[in-house]
């Protein structure tokens, strides 16, 4: 990393996370309805992601897919621009002044792991209303999501928003650390590929690179922290607030019943979301890192 402004690193993030929240938000609405659902014992069973889309769309419209999108487009904005700058700010201090070019694990994966750490306390509330909001009827208790935080805030004290938080805060930190750790080898490989077949490559080429080490990355994360999620999600939406909270009970009894197939809920469309949304956000991180002149070498 050059020497740059620090608020630089943070606006290509919250860049780079208006992209994630336009490309990804459906996918998430039928994941948590999937989750919601499917995993409890007498709950509605989607037989696919593709059924539970069609029955949004049939009794809900378009606009049942982006339920709770205000939340998480304000949560998500600032999420990303935090996991990216705190990322590339930490990132430059653990290499010194004399960074290397090839990826160093020691470097990438405490950065991520604590930029993970910081977003889940942003992420945690953010995830509880929207989770709410996009699993109960429309004449539910809740006008808004401002209201249902309100609300959570009044009967359970600030606690309640963060509830579901330890399984969060595990999600983000190692799913962070997957995430850019798949993303740095694989855009160092592609790249060092690309050099020794040309001296020169196009912006396209970028692009290209920045859509496969994105995607790749995302589907990464999920597919080792998809678990955390599960059960984060069924905390945040149970109706006995004073049920476990404890994501390795919750998953140990979905395991019981269900097998692996029941912890990984909502693979389907949680993959579908993570190529195209975390490809967006990489090229869009990308692309405002040269507009914004950061040197990352």
């Amino acid at each position: 990393m050059g020497e740059s402004p620090v608020y630089k690193e943070y606006v290509a993030g919250l860049l780079a996370g208006v992209a994630t929240v336009v490309t990804g938000h459906p996918f998430d609405t039928v994941k948590v309805k999937l989750q919601k659902h499917n995993t409890e014992a007498h709950g509605i069973k989607y037989r696919s992601s593709l059924h539970c889309t069609a029955r949004i769309l049939s009794t809900e419209g378009i606009r049942g897919l982006y339920r709770g999108a205000t939340s998480s487009f304000v949560g998500v904005a600032f999420e990303s621009s935090l996991v990216f700058g705190i990322y590339s700010q930490m990132k430059q201090k653990l290499q010194g002044s004399s960074p290397s070019s090839r990826p160093q694990p020691q470097v990438i994966i405490p950065s991520a792991a604590y930029g993970g750490a910081i977003i889940s306390f942003i992420l945690c509330p953010s995830e509880l209303v929207k989770g709410t909001d996009s699993t109960v009827p429309l004449s539910s208790r809740y006008s808004s999501p401002l209201d249902c935080a309100i609300k959570t805030v009044k009967s359970e004290g600030v606690k309640g928003i963060f509830r579901g938080g330890f399984a969060t805060l595990l999600r983000e930190s190692l799913g962070n650390a997957v995430f850019f750790s798949v993303y740095e080898y694989t855009r160092y490989h592609i790249h060092s590929r690309l050099r020794s077949s040309s001296s020169d490559h196009s912006n396209l080429a970028d692009i290209g690179v920045g859509i496969v080490t994105g995607g790749f990355g995302g589907v990464a994360f999920w597919s080792v922290v998809l678990p955390l999620d599960v059960a984060k999600t069924i905390i945040q939406t149970a109706p006995d607030k004073n049920s476990t909270r404890n994501p390795f009970r919750i998953l140990s009894s979905i395991y019981m019943r269900d097998g692996i197939k029941g912890c990984y809920t909502g693979l389907g469309p949680t993959i579908l979301r993570a190529f195209p949304a975390n490809a967006a956000a990489i090229v869009t991180w990308e692309l405002a890192i040269k507009l914004l002149g950061i040197n990352r070498e």
